[in-house]
């Protein structure tokens, strides 16, 4: 694809990553890559994915965001997977009893954006689409995630919730 002459380059920044844990459905996959590369986010790695992958169902609806899904680093195990990180997030909507601080989107991408600059290399973990990360994943983490949806029904979809972030960490950069 190329872009016409007066369109500007495009954002492509390498953190923070996003980390999908066992992902169920090639389509989400898809989705998310969509919504990292119009905010600029090039950087996906998955762990156990349901289904093979790579996926075609994948590509299909990331609708051209294919240099993510291309670059998506597959690991079977969360240990890889986040074996050069120095910093994590996990995205949940479930309260936890755990001692970690607990930030929005835009707390969060403020907060991801000055440590990038300090050097870290911050990865998001998000769960797979019916129960979510499980406890030891989120202990795992620095921080936690998460996004001011409805207490009664916090259902997002994993591709909304993984947009819902990248539109923060964008609109933090112009911001």
């Amino acid at each position: 694809m190329t872009r016409a002459a007066n369109m500007p380059p495009p954002i492509l920044e390498e953190w923070p990553a996003i980390l999908l844990v066992r992902p169920q459905m090639g389509e989400n996959i898809g989705a998310v890559a969509r919504a990292m590369l119009n905010f600029g986010l090039t950087q996906l790695r998955l762990v156990e994915p349901r289904d093979r992958w790579p996926n075609s169902k994948a590509y299909a609806v990331a609708s051209g965001a294919d240099r993510v899904l291309d670059n998506a680093k597959l690991e079977w195990s969360l240990a890889p997977a986040l074996a050069d990180a120095t910093m994590v997030l996990a995205a949940t909507a479930r309260p936890r009893e755990l001692e970690k601080p607990v930030w929005g989107p835009s707390e969060a991408a403020e907060k991801l954006r000055a440590a990038i600059a300090a050097g870290e290399r911050p990865v998001i973990l998000f769960g797979p689409e019916r129960d979510g990360l499980t406890s030891d994943e989120v202990a795992r983490a620095d921080a936690i995630l998460t996004h001011p949806v409805n207490p009664g029904f916090a259902s997002l979809n994993l591709a909304q919730a993984v947009c819902v972030f990248c539109y923060a960490y964008g609109e933090a950069r112009i911001g």
